[in-house]
């Protein structure tokens, strides 16, 4: 007889139809697929008509009934939200069961504690569909890349914001408006809070933090600006300067520079809007895709491009997660020692350093008096903190003032605060209406 994986699925929405669309047509797809059966799935509402050819006997709005299934080998975990998945994952790797969770805001939190108790138990946790959607990146870094030396990931990795600016860039709409239309197409949830102000961003570079750099890092630690405060104005700049803004996530791996002794080590971690040269991969990455460029020692630079979200990506992200289980026998790898969510995690001792250490180029835009000498102000006082000016531009001076456009080499963020902090004081400068990170 041959032998079938039981599936359990917690979450009916927009990826879980789409993981259960998959697993009714595997006509074409990889033999496995055919071997998966669906044995329970967890949902909120009994009554809630829905277009899938399924048994309502295998319905149930108890998700532990699913996790506690002893038809179920596999627990699905698309719910989202920290709280009761994280319970639910917990409760299904103490039963012996693997897992596979397309939830980033989870494993961000609680990977280390959730890897941990999978090795315990010898199952698998496997979480490519938390990053990148679509993209295949989990694996990579855990298995392709591992003979590498990763000194630097930076990603396009929320699909939501990279639609927002990428309109706001080609038709100059603005960002409320923008906003507004990716609500209706369901590209932004009702509250777009995770999205644009760099969250779920955060989440996602944590998760992809510890993968390459072999060390857990502390989520609430990371720096993180969303694209929420961002004006057109400075879209528009940015464009005649030869940049695309982009909201990008960035971890970098610090070691050559810091000669502390601590073997601790430190790594920066940030979400913030950059510019990005028009010339850079990174740049022609736009709607809903997403993309993550790996800098490492001997690869060099290799980017990992593809459609970050959606039904159809994620699922199939998940799906492929369940099938590399249900291509091992027995588990017995897992049982062997080799973790299965973080495979990195417990080779080495991580910190993350004070944000001041950062260095980046940066971008200015400063409101001030249309008066004589102001750029030579700004600039003396920007090389009396070591900070080195590529480019300072004026705009558009009307009513006696004008706007500034700066643009600085690289520079740590302490330098750069100390500068503006002084600048801010000159009589001359009304206010600084936007900085943001420059690659």
């Amino acid at each position: 007889m041959e032998t079938t994986i039981g599936v359990g699925l917690l979450g009916l929405g927009t990826v879980g139809c789409g993981v259960v669309k998959i697993l009714q047509s595997p006509k074409g797809r990889n033999p496995l697929v055919s071997k998966i059966n669906l044995k329970r799935v967890a949902i909120k509402n009994l009554q809630k008509k829905r277009n899938l050819s399924l048994d309502s006997s295998i319905f149930t709005d108890d998700p532990l009934k699913v996790v506690e299934d002893p038809s179920v080998q596999v627990v699905v975990e698309v719910m989202g939200g920290l709280e009761p998945a994280r319970s639910l994952i917990l409760r299904a790797i103490s039963l012996g069961k693997s897992v596979v969770t397309a939830n980033k805001a989870v494993i961000a939190r609680y990977g280390e504690e959730i890897a941990e108790a999978a090795k315990n138990n010898g199952v698998y946790v496997l979480i490519e569909a938390a990053v990148g959607g679509g993209i295949p990146i989990i694996e990579p870094l855990k298995q392709s890349l591992g003979g590498n030396q990763i000194r630097k990931v930076s990603g396009i990795i929320n699909g939501t914001t990279n639609y927002i600016l990428s309109r706001m860039a080609k038709e100059g709409v603005s960002y409320q408006n923008v906003l507004e239309e990716a609500q209706k197409l369901g590209y932004a949830e009702a509250d777009p809070a995770a999205d644009v102000e760099g969250l779920d961003a955060a989440d996602k570079i944590a998760i992809l933090s510890s993968l390459a750099f072999g060390g857990s890092v502390s989520r609430s630690d990371i720096s993180t600006t969303g694209i929420n405060k961002l004006q057109s104005r400075d879209i528009e700049y940015a464009s005649r300067l030869g940049y695309s803004i982009k909201l990008l996530a960035i971890a970098e791996n610090l070691e050559d520079s810091e000669n502390s002794g601590n073997s601790s080590i430190p790594l920066a971690l940030w979400v913030e809007p950059t510019l990005v040269p028009t010339h850079h991969p990174l740049a022609g990455v736009n709607d809903v895709n997403n993309a993550i460029l790996i800098e490492g020692d001997p690869i060099g630079e290799v980017m990992f491009y593809g459609p970050g979200a959606g039904a159809g990506p994620t699922a199939s992200a998940v799906v492929a997660d369940i099938l590399n289980i249900a291509g091992i026998s027995t588990l017995t790898t897992a049982k062997n020692g080799v973790d299965p969510l973080l495979s990195s995690a417990s080779w080495r001792d991580c910190h993350l350093v004070n944000t001041n250490r950062i260095i980046q180029k940066n971008y200015l835009r400063l409101i001030t008096k249309d008066s004589p000498g102001v750029i030579g102000q700004i600039g003396s006082l920007f090389g009396e903190n070591n900070v080195s000016i590529q480019s300072i531009v004026q705009f558009d001076a009307t009513n006696s003032q004008a706007e500034i456009v700066v643009i600085t080499h690289k520079v740590n963020k302490g330098s750069m605060k100390d500068s503006l902090n002084k600048i801010q004081q000159l009589s001359e400068v009304k206010s600084l209406e936007a900085h943001l990170g420059c690659l």
